[in-house]
């Protein structure tokens, strides 16, 4: 039988899925494809990937989907690891580099710039390291590990998931497990069993995963959820419905 392809990042959050997976039976059924979010989004849309951990804002674009299982990539207040970063005040911002590797923190930023902080700078799409040219009046959406490590580095830092919450009361949903055909029961169930296996497991994906500019304790279990309850679904509708006016 041919194998599942399976597009996932490489990012810290993505970690306790990753050591699941490779620590289940599920490995045998799949062929496992890393890469950046948009470029698993990608992937999904060409056929090149039979599913993926696909950032939330690409799902509209695919021709047919399913979710697969209740997991994600979600926080319910401050992200950490997804935000803009500026040496000046927000309101003094002129122009914001956007991270190339994901669509769905770009459009989210677009919604935040408009509706929650009423400001317009100009927006450029930013290309490989291009968090040097974060300066003045330059701010910069970076996200991933990245983010992590800017941190400490940048006077002003706008967590994109507390400002969501502030502006909305809702969680935030970046990216869920979707299909762009029809899986069987079978293999989703032990899909399932595969992720919560490496969520029942942090402290060894702590272990395998040193990184010094961040607690990642914290960051596993305090930043970032990842069983999209019912509340999470409605953030994630939530976002879907002021989407289409971003994309």
């Amino acid at each position: 039988m041919d194998k599942i392809r399976v597009g996932a990042v490489s990012y810290l959050n993505t970690k306790p899925f990753l050591w699941g997976l490779q620590k289940s039976g599920i490995m045998d059924q799949i062929e496992l494809t890393i890469d950046y979010p948009s470029n698993i989004a990608k992937g999904l849309q060409v056929g090149k990937l039979d599913m993926g951990l696909v950032p939330v804002a690409v799902i509209p674009l695919l021709k047919e989907y399913y979710f697969v299982g209740d997991y994600g990539i979600a926080c319910d207040g401050e992200v950490a690891s997804v935000a803009l970063f500026s040496d000046v005040p927000v309101h003094a911002i002129e122009r914001v580099f956007l991270d190339y590797q994901s669509r769905t923190s770009v459009a989210l930023l677009r919604i935040l710039l408009k509706q929650y902080w009423n400001v317009e700078p100009e927006l450029i799409d930013a290309k490989d390291d291009f968090e040097g040219q974060i300066q003045g009046s330059a701010a910069g959406l970076v996200i991933g590990d990245r983010a992590l490590e800017l941190r400490n580095k940048k006077p002003f830092v706008y967590d994109l998931g507390a400002a969501w919450k502030a502006m909305t009361g809702l969680p935030f949903v970046f990216a869920a497990w979707v299909s762009v055909r029809p899986l069987s029961a079978k293999f989703i169930s032990e899909f399932s069993k595969a992720c919560a296996l490496g969520l029942e497991q942090i402290e060894y994906v702590e272990k395998e995963n040193p990184f010094a500019s961040y607690n990642l304790h914290d960051y596993y279990t305090r930043n970032i959820y990842y069983e999209l309850d019912e509340k999470k679904k409605m953030g994630m509708q939530k976002f879907l419905e002021l989407l289409p006016a971003q994309m």
